[in-house]
């Protein structure tokens, strides 16, 4: 059996939904292939957080102000709740202050202010040298938001999704799977963290890995977050403050203090549930096949950086492994035969910046069609 399209997506994940989306709203006819029956991987398994503020310049930035501009739009249409908004990015040290400072006052600060140590809001803990707020984050639930995105495209963009539909090749014009032949014009390639089944050597030659992250849920503490929180270890692990003059000496007070946890790849993320409980992570550890284990050690050094932040943590209640692509880009696409891109976020930024990305690829994409 053969299906015709003007588009053929492969993942379903958010990258991929994201191409789909861009697509169907310039008037064509989608597709979107995914071997797995529900979104399962990093997609779902993130803190939902679309973070503007601290991605990397200038590409990953531009994408992620674009991309929140899409969800905003997207969660309006489709009835994702959006459960929060902003950012604090709390100091914990002088340095860390410094860097923020540094960070407010450049081209990507733009809307972002220092708060004082008077001016801190609660839950944050006493002691604090400061936050920088931006405004510019939002937050849904990722376990709910795919599913929703995926339900609104077919719904209401006519985006026809084909789950349990593995993508056994590509060639131009036409992708071979079990339950027959789909062709189109257009392919784009999403594969998440299947880095081995098409086009393997791309991700060969750009070094790609896979990332395993701790993820940990935190029972409602009776308080409510004024919005996302985040502290010093993720002003080192964010490209986006790498160019700030302070950030070295910061490096070397965490490295001094907090080794454990760089050489985890610890930094601390916080984000609240509509029913007040907690996401909280995370972790970093690389290996082409991740083991799927969860040392109590890695979590304790999380909690232990909540504590600092936060106060005393609240019961977890839920754990689980994230898992990404990662490699030194934050993205790419290349077009590995004509007709097709494969497009990959390599820096656990899809949920912040696929929108974006999508309409950067969908334009090259079509315009080296037509141009040819």
């Amino acid at each position: 059996m053969e299906r015709s399209y003007d588009l053929i997506v492969i993942g379903h994940g958010i990258v991929g939904l994201a191409h789909a989306l861009a697509a169907a709203r310039a008037g064509h006819r989608v597709a979107v292939l995914d071997r797995d029956a529900q979104p399962n991987g990093a997609s779902i398994r993130n803190f939902g957080f679309v973070t503007v503020t601290g991605q990397g310049w200038p590409h990953t930035w531009r994408r992620a102000r674009r991309a929140r501009a899409v969800w905003a739009g997207v969660a309006e249409e489709a009835g994702i709740p959006v459960l929060q908004r902003g950012l604090l990015m709390a100091a914990r040290r002088p340095e860390a202050l410094a860097v923020i400072e540094e960070f407010a006052a450049g081209p990507m600060g733009e809307g972002c202010r220092i708060l004082r140590p008077d001016e801190m809001p609660a839950p944050l803990a006493p002691g604090l040298m400061g936050a920088l707020h931006s405004p510019h984050e939002l937050r849904v639930e990722s376990r709910e938001a795919l599913p929703r995105l995926r339900a609104w495209l077919a719904e209401r963009h006519g985006v026809a999704i084909f789950p349990q539909c593995a993508a056994l090749s590509v060639e131009t014009g036409a992708v071979h799977t079990p339950q027959g032949r789909f062709t189109a014009p257009h392919i784009v390639v999403c594969p998440g963290t299947d880095l081995t089944s098409l086009f393997p050597e791309a991700f060969a030659a750009r070094r790609t890995t896979l990332c395993k992250l701790h993820m940990l849920r935190l029972a409602d503490p009776g308080w409510r977050l004024p919005a996302p929180v985040m502290s010093d270890l993720g002003l080192h692990r964010y490209r986006g403050y790498h160019g700030a003059p302070s950030l070295p000496a910061l490096r070397a007070r965490l490295e001094a203090e907090q080794k454990p946890q760089l050489d985890n790849g610890v930094h601390l993320i916080v984000v609240q549930s509509a029913d007040g409980s907690l996401v909280v992570g995370d972790s970093h550890h690389y290996a082409a096949t991740p083991d799927p284990f969860q040392p109590e050690a890695v979590d304790a050094l999380i909690l232990e950086e909540f504590a600092a932040v936060l106060g005393a943590p609240p019961p977890v209640t839920e754990r689980w492994i994230g898992i990404y692509p990662s490699g030194p880009e934050d993205a790419f696409f290349e077009a590995p035969m004509p007709g097709v891109r494969l497009v990959s976020v390599t820096s656990g930024t899809g949920a912040s910046t696929a929108f974006g990305l999508a309409e950067e690829v969908l334009a090259d994409l079509m315009q080296m069609e037509f141009s040819e």
